[in-house]
């Protein structure tokens, strides 16, 4: 690539809520030239027009992109005209899809600035699903499978808990059990519908190099018997023995982003989306 064309762009996040649904869309644009030399500046919880007007002045000294996401018809305007005055690259990624909403339904919009997060049941059923996430943990305690709506299981390095996070995120109660050929299989796992259960799994060169970068993260030698490819082949061939008796749907998570296998777990065990997509879905 020709470096002396690889010209900065910068890009403005303006929302009069957090922000994240122009924040997302940048990011995803971004992820098309990972070359490039962009940079996101996020401005959320705009609510004055002074304040939005000293941020829009910053862009057009930058010669900045500006997203947003003002669902107030006022700092809606003001973003409009002083774009087009000045010649400003400006997507206002809420307003036209309101406007048709409201001409296909017949229904006014709120324009509430952050409608989307308020503190409703949803919100407090996000919070219990990551308290659950956090206390059951690692297998801490079997008896969360019996309530869990996921169970995930693995051997170390299969990303049990960080997706487990994440679906609770998504409002999932999940449970996670660490699997080892030497422990004992909780008796709770076995009165679980196996329609619950997802047994995860990766290629042995990889969790092999995820093992040793682990160890030498902690100052240690890499080569352990926790990184001992003999030992790590003995898991897997114990972790997919147990799937086969369970049943269970199997995901290997090698070349597989958490978003993605988060994704093939509601799908495919037909899980209800509990009125969020995802976390990063605010406006």
């Amino acid at each position: 690539m020709d470096m002396e064309n690889n010209h900065p762009v910068n890009i403005y996040i303006v929302s009069d809520s957090v922000g994240g649904t122009a924040n997302s869309l940048g990011k995803a644009a971004m992820s098309q030239f990972p070359s490039a030399n962009i940079k996101l500046h996020g401005y959320p919880f705009i609510r004055g027009e002074d304040t939005l007007i000293s941020i829009l002045e910053k862009a057009a000294d930058e010669n900045a992109m500006v997203l947003h996401t003002l669902v107030s018809d006022d700092l809606t305007k003001v973003a409009q005209e002083y774009c087009s005055k000045h010649e400003i690259y400006c997507v206002d990624l809420l307003s036209p899809i309101i406007r048709e909403i409201q001409k296909r339904s017949g229904v006014q919009p709120a324009n509430k600035p952050g409608a989307l997060h308020e503190m409703d049941e949803t919100y407090f059923d996000r919070i219990r699903a990551i308290e659950f996430a956090v206390m059951y943990d690692d297998g801490r305690d079997p008896k969360g499978f019996l309530e869990a709506d996921i169970i995930l299981l693995g051997i170390s390095r299969t990303s049990k808990t960080p997706l487990s996070m994440f679906l609770a995120n998504l409002n999932y109660k999940v449970a996670n059990l660490p699997l080892v050929p030497e422990s004992h299989i909780p008796e709770e796992l076995w009165q679980v519908d196996p329609k619950k259960i997802v047994g995860l799994t990766n290629n042995l060169d990889m969790i092999n190099s995820i093992r040793q970068e682990r160890m030498i993260s902690y100052g240690l030698n890499p080569e352990t018997p926790y990184s001992n490819k003999e030992r790590i082949e003995r898991e897997l061939e114990f972790s997919n023995d147990l799937y086969e008796k369970l049943g269970c749907l199997v995901i290997n998570v090698e070349k597989r982003s958490i978003e993605e296998t988060a994704a093939i777990i509601v799908s495919t065990l037909k899980l209800d989306k509990k009125k969020l997509n995802h976390l990063e879905e605010y406006n």
